[in-house]
């Protein structure tokens, strides 16, 4: 919401600085999100007098002037605006000066052979409106040599604020000097609630036609005026619409969003003879369609209202005006609407529509209702004034809602959510300036809502708004008490896990990405989603339809992002939601991370040692491995397994096991059909860890640590080297020669494998390194030896194969 400072000073009397003014905003709940000024884009440009205008040698169109810029010596403009002429005083930029309405810099140019060392600007080179059709034409008696901003009283912040949903009764300036009059910060100037009398029956009628169906508009008012003349606005409506943002039409449409944004009331005009018999309220009908005001064309349907006459569709319900019955500089005759439209019905609407409108935003959030026909009579008084013509009386089709609300109000409320002590005379006081009606006396009083604020229902909303009003500052600050013990954890097992998943990841230099919960279907339908019961009824768009399977799809699209912009070795990783169905069971935690291009580990990029290898499948096996081990889970006790989801690489893939069925994590270079479909470039590899499968850890009898189970011995080392068939993997091995002696054996690892000469075809010669740890004594020949008979006989029994000599 944009307003400047006279705007709201329109309706709150008041000597506050523009400090104090900001200060009080942000107390209230107004949050100000920015102040800005015209006149400090404008400040380079000042008010010129052109002394001569010469025809250019090479140019019909062009001419060359000579400009005096209050500076002294004149200079040379060559200008192609038809109304440059000798005498003329307009606004002149020179060299270096910024232009905002073409963003460029000017610069000393060569036009046609002639040199020109500045430029005469329009208002919309300025950004002070559309108008092109010429420079700036200023009073001969604007002084020359002055800033044109300060000049013009351009010079003038414009505060912008940001509302909550809540809040419908500050998207007009109005509302808002209400707030700021409450909290003590000037004088409210109440609004005129004229009447004015029709001087014939409205020629139009109104009726709603939404059959048995819920009506989509509660209440409708509607107002002829003959004999206006339209046209542009007066200089004070442009700068106000213009200060805001908004682009200045005529004076018909200007008065509707003025309103929209003085009273936070919507309103609409049709050019009344292009209205062809009565106006009809109702839904839209399959086939129809309307050409909107902002030049596109929308497709309507049951789900939407529309206004209608008897040429068809004329406008759309409080969201968009049509074209065809739009107002234009011959418009003589207009209709004057007000109305109350069903808050559902149009955030519905402009959500299938994707139209979002000034309108919009008060409609669905809940305009006063009671403002409805004071608002027409207030939009009539300004076409009056500004366009003239003769009202007609004015007709209201529906009823307006009765919008009283009592609540039953014990003082001591303030006092028990808020902690303040007040009196209930400043409560009284504060509650009337808001706009609340109070009767009773005693403890407890009933207090009446104003029709402007939809939000309040219960006691509790009315100790807000006396606390948001006298001041957070006067909340107490009471310490919370002591405790005499050292506070348990409060952490559940799966934010712990969470926690140290994340520190594990990073310390593997990952850096942490949060993505979209939502993905493209088709994305979803490569990663085993896509169920319908999945999809949103209304997605943000259509590259955000469905409820992620994986996280692996979001972050794959974040390292392209990422390599698109020149960091292509990226490590990232995110824990998050996935979604197998649309039950509670079918919501899983999940940590994923994705490593691209050199991102290894020990580094990423080139180096002048050699050129860095890709990242590969062992990567993202130890990534897992490691997080797992971060978590608590039995690292060594895990099975690798190779059905991993054909997301992967089939023969660079896996999964880790806590047995056959519970999987823990999968991991693998990215399929090269997955990388195609999602218009993504490797290497890229991947893991997925479900931190749901790991069982919850066992409860610890006691606080304190178990006893360090080291040994002052020597370990003994054993190589084992056993030719097995080229089909059985490492892993079976290592988990056979591991079970042998749990006792003595303390680590087991793969450091040969060999194919070749002096080995048979179909098989393979894998070594193993084995290191025995005694505890209580050094062990004999003979008891190593056992233990080498026993990790032999286990890895045949396992693989079939055979000790190599």
């Amino acid at each position: 919401m944009k307003f400047t400072l006279s705007w709201l000073k329109d309706y709150l009397d008041t000597d506050a600085s523009l400090e104090d003014i900001l200060d009080r905003l942000n107390m209230i709940g107004l949050e100000v999100e920015e102040v800005t000024n015209r006149a400090d884009r404008l400040k380079p440009f000042k008010i010129a007098k052109v002394l001569e205008a010469e025809q250019h040698p090479n140019a019909d169109r062009l001419r060359v002037l000579k400009v005096d810029t209050g500076d002294g010596e004149p200079v040379q403009v060559v200008c192609g605006a038809p109304n440059a002429r000798a005498g003329l005083v307009g606004v002149l930029g020179k060299p270096g000066d910024y232009v905002p309405g073409l963003d460029v810099t000017l610069s000393v140019g060569k036009i046609r052979d002639v040199e020109s060392f500045g430029m005469m600007c329009s208002e919309r080179e300025l950004e002070l409106s559309d108008e092109h059709d010429g420079i700036i034409d200023l009073p001969d008696d604007a002084p020359v040599g002055v800033n044109y901003a300060e000049w013009a009283g351009l010079d003038e912040p414009v505060i912008e604020i940001g509302l909550t949903p809540n809040r419908p009764d500050c998207t007009g300036v109005y509302g808002i000097a209400r707030d700021l009059a409450a909290a003590g910060l000037g004088k409210l100037k109440e609004r005129s609630h004229e009447q004015i009398r029709g001087a014939y029956p409205c020629p139009v009628d109104v009726k709603f036609d939404f059959g048995d169906t819920k009506p989509m508009c509660k209440a409708f008012g509607l107002r002829m005026v003959k004999g206006v003349k339209n046209g542009p606005s007066p200089q004070w409506l442009q700068d106000r619409l213009t200060a805001i943002g908004l682009r200045p039409i005529n004076i018909l449409v200007d008065i509707t969003n003025y309103i929209t944004f003085d009273q936070g009331r919507p309103l609409h005009v049709f050019d009344a003879d292009k209205v062809h018999g009565n106006l009809v309220v109702r839904r839209g009908q399959a086939g129809e369609k309307i050409d909107g005001l902002n030049a596109k064309s929308y497709d309507v349907d049951g789900t939407v209202c529309v206004i209608a006459d008897d040429n068809g569709v004329e406008s759309l319900g409080g969201i968009l005006g049509g074209e065809p019955s739009g107002c234009t500089e011959d418009t003589a005759n207009v209709l004057i609407e007000s109305a109350l439209w069903d808050e559902d019905g149009i955030a519905a609407t402009g959500r299938k529509l994707g139209v979002n409108t000034d309108a919009r935003y008060r409609f669905e959030r809940g305009v006063d209702p009671d403002y409805m026909m004071p608002g027409l009579e207030y939009a009539t008084r300004l076409v009056l004034d500004l366009c003239g013509g003769e009202p007609s009386e004015t007709i209201r089709t529906g009823d307006i809602p009765d919008s009283t609300n009592i609540i039953d109000f014990p003082y001591s409320e303030i006092k028990r959510l808020s902690g303040i002590d007040l009196a209930p005379a400043e409560a009284n006081v504060t509650l009337k300036a808001l706009g609340f009606w109070i009767s009773g006396s005693g403890d407890t009083v009933k207090v009446a809502a104003p029709s402007w604020r939809p939000d309040i229902e219960g006691k509790a909303d009315l100790v807000e708004e006396v606390t948001r009003i006298v001041g957070l500052d006067r909340v107490p600050s009471t310490p919370l008490p002591r405790l005499g013990t050292v506070a348990k954890t409060v952490l559940t097992p799966g934010q712990i896990r969470r926690n140290k998943t994340r520190r594990a990841l990073a310390a593997r230099g990952f850096n942490e990405s949060v993505t979209w919960s939502f993905i493209p279907k088709e994305h979803a339908v490569l990663f085993g989603g896509g169920n319908e019961t999945l999809a949103l009824a209304n997605p943000i768009s259509p590259e955000m339809s469905d409820m992620r399977p994986s996280l692996l799809p979001g972050l794959f699209m974040a390292a392209q992002r990422n390599a698109d912009r020149g960091y292509g070795d990226v490590a990232l990783f995110e824990i998050g939601q996935v979604f197998e169905s649309d039950t509670p069971e079918g919501q899983k935690i999940v940590a994923a991370g994705v490593r691209r291009g050199t991102a290894k580990l020990s580094g990423s990029g080139r180096h002048w040692f050699g050129t860095s290898d890709a990242v590969d499948v062992f990567d993202a096996k130890a990534d897992a491995e490691a997080a797992l081990a971060a978590i608590g889970a039995p690292v060594d006790k895990l099975q690798v397994f190779t059905d991993a989801p054909d997301t992967f690489h089939p023969g660079r893939s896996g999964c880790l096991k806590l047995g056959p069925k519970n999987t823990l994590a999968v991991f693998g270079e990215v399929h090269p059909r997955i990388l195609q479909k999602m218009d993504i470039e490797g290497p890229l590899v991947a893991f997925e860890i479900h931190l749901d499968a790991l069982p919850q850890p066992k409860a610890k009898a006691g606080r304190s640590k178990g006893s360090l189970n080291a040994s002052d011995l020597m370990p003994v080392r054993r190589d084992f080297a056993f030719l097995v068939d080229s089909a059985v993997t490492a892993d079976k091995i290592l988990k056979a020669a591991r079970g042998a002696d749990k006792s003595l054996i303390e680590d087991i690892s793969l450091f040969d494998i060999y194919e070749g000469t002096g080995v048979p075809e179909g098989q393979k010669s894998v070594a193993i390194d084995v290191v025995l740890q005694p505890r209580k004594k050094t062990l004999t020949d003979e008891e190593i030896d056992a233990v080498s008979k026993k990790v032999i006989a286990n890895v045949e029994k396992a693989t079939g194969g055979t000790l190599r000599g």
